[in-house]
């Protein structure tokens, strides 16, 4: 399924959230705040359309990069590798950013 999701099929998703459920633990809300598309590069184009996804979670725990399962109304369960990229600080938003990379 992966691989047949480009950026269009979440940006309308953006503002929603996504649940994270790890084995033994509470599960975790990640709201969607961007998706980034990122320019075709002719040497690996694995991906037609690459782009990140970008979502906000609580501070705490920070979870360490890895493969992770979310849940969505609109997607069903799926699993991603998600990237810590530091906290956000800005606006409304504050908690830790995660990344969601596609290429």
């Amino acid at each position: 399924m992966l691989e047949t999701l480009t950026p269009a099929s979440f940006a309308e998703h953006v503002g929603s959230r996504f649940r994270l459920q790890i084995e033994g633990q509470e599960p975790l809300e990640l709201e969607l705040f961007e998706v980034a598309r990122y320019e075709e590069n002719p040497d690996f184009a694995a991906r037609k359309e690459p782009f990140s996804l970008l979502f906000s979670g609580p501070v705490s725990p920070v979870l360490p990069q890895a493969i992770y399962p979310l849940e969505h109304p609109a997607f069903g369960r799926f699993e991603v590798f998600l990237v810590p990229i530091g906290p956000d600080r800005r606006g409304k938003r504050t908690g830790m950013r995660y990344e969601a990379a596609f290429n």
